[in-house]
């Protein structure tokens, strides 16, 4: 059965979307069978993996609120093995529309708990705030793995962020853990992204990557081009970044036990 795993932070701009796509296609291309579920409203992950999200009929949106089965809201993306759930800016209506639905922070899950068996992963890439969405997300995951970027403000929305985590531990999904942190946009040439990683390991001493992500303009490219970093530039330190970063997911589902 796949290990779902969200990605998420409140804080945007710290490489969630950017993981989400190229760990996802990372693990594809070691072999194992991946779904990325875009729920966010811009729709990042969805264009990143070359899927033109404006012209669909059918995304997470009429899947959330059941116009829509899973299989019509699949799509192949152009790495073997990854497929995509996309979404657009009509997922932001879905808050409004199921606030009065019962049960609504299990609606997410009830979906996958049917899709799981097909999968080796599913990474749920999380919008940037503590919504509806995001709860659905983390109620539906076994883990969540956090993206924190290298700058002075590193560990703002931290805290909440945490405590969120730990709320729905307690009160929607006794089984979410913290996947683990991983340290986005790593630049060497500066003391900054030296003293943040020493910074987060301090308050975060639990479940850190070794793997760090450095900032890269071929990442940055990557995603205006529908593709994965693998993909655009396999020889890039950010594709060798996820690459080791996708190791290091498996090498622990395999040390922990935990279902690949």
């Amino acid at each position: 059965m796949g290990r779902v795993i969200s990605i998420a932070n409140q804080k945007g701009g710290v490489g969630k979307t950017t993981t989400c796509i190229n760990l996802a296609a990372c693990l594809a291309e070691a072999g194992k069978t991946v779904l990325a579920i875009d729920s966010d409203p811009q729709g990042n992950t969805s264009s990143g993996l070359g899927i033109d999200k404006d012209k669909l009929s059918k995304t997470l949106y009429q899947l959330l609120l059941g116009e829509a089965y899973v299989e019509q809201v699949i799509h192949k993306t152009v790495v073997p093995n990854l497929s995509v759930i996309p979404a657009n800016v009509n997922l932001a209506g879905a808050e409004i529309e199921l606030i009065n639905i019962e049960r609504r922070e299990y609606i997410l899950k009830q979906i996958i708990d049917n899709a799981k068996y097909l999968y080796d992963f599913i990474l749920i890439d999380c919008p940037p705030s503590l919504s509806l969405l995001t709860l659905n997300a983390l109620t539906a995951s076994d883990s969540v793995l956090v993206p924190i970027q290298c700058e002075y403000f590193a560990l703002e929305g931290m805290t909440q962020l945490l405590h969120t985590i730990s709320l729905v531990k307690k009160r929607l999904n006794p089984s979410l853990e913290m996947e683990g942190v991983v340290f986005t946009m790593f630049d060497a040439r500066t003391n900054l992204s030296l003293q943040v990683i020493d910074e987060v390991k301090k308050h975060l001493p639990q479940d850190v990557y070794r793997s760090i992500i450095p900032r890269s303009i071929k990442l940055s490219e990557a995603p205006s081009h529908g593709l994965p970093i693998t993909i655009y530039d396999r020889k890039s330190k950010g594709a060798e970044g996820y690459i080791a970063l996708a190791e290091e997911v498996m090498e622990r589902r395999k040390k922990y036990g935990r279902a690949t």
